[in-house]
C-alpha cells in the first residue's frame, strides 16, 4: 500500500509542470494584434498577402521563450472558441507561422472567408488573456 501511495504522488509531481504551463503565459494589457493586410471588407482577386501587426510585444520562432513574445497563428473560417488549455492546432484552418514570419501569401478559395490571428507562445498555447486580432471578413473572386 506505502509503495502505491510513492507511485500516486510521484505522478502527481510529474504532472504539475504540465497543469501550470497549460495555464498560459500572462500577456502584457496594452498588447494589440491585428492585420496591417487586408482590412476588413477587401475584395481580393486571387491569392493575396496576409501581413500581420504586434504592439507591445515582440515576435519570435516557435520553442523560443523569450519574455513578452510569440509567433503568429492565422485561423481562416474558423467559429469555434480558443481552449487556453490546449495548444492551437495545426491545418488548413489554423496556420501557424513558427520561423517568426509577420506576413505569408495565401491562397483561399472564391467566395466569403473570415481571418483572426492568435499570438501563441512556445509551446503554441494562446497568451493569457489571449492575444487575438479582430476577427475581419474578406471575399476572394
Amino acid at each position: 500500500m506505502k509503495v502505491m501511495r510513492w507511485i500516486a504522488l510521484l505522478v502527481a509531481l510529474t504532472c504539475l509542470p504540465f497543469a501550470a504551463h497549460a495555464q498560459g503565459k500572462p500577456a502584457p494589457k496594452d498588447v494589440l494584434l491585428y492585420f496591417v493586410w487586408p482590412q476588413n471588407g477587401a475584395v481580393i482577386k486571387g491569392g493575396f498577402w496576409c501581413r500581420f501587426g504586434l504592439r507591445n510585444m515582440g515576435v519570435t520562432h516557435a520553442g523560443d521563450s523569450y519574455p513578452n513574445s510569440g509567433h503568429h497563428h492565422l485561423l481562416i473560417d474558423v467559429n469555434e472558441p480558443l481552449n487556453p488549455n490546449e495548444p492551437l492546432p495545426q491545418d488548413k484552418s489554423h496556420l501557424h507561422f513558427g520561423a517568426g514570419q509577420t506576413e505569408a501569401r495565401i491562397e483561399l478559395p472564391p467566395g466569403k472567408h473570415t481571418l483572426q490571428l492568435v499570438l501563441g507562445d512556445a509551446d503554441h498555447f494562446p497568451f493569457n488573456p489571449p492575444v487575438v486580432s479582430q476577427k475581419i471578413n474578406i471575399t476572394v473572386r
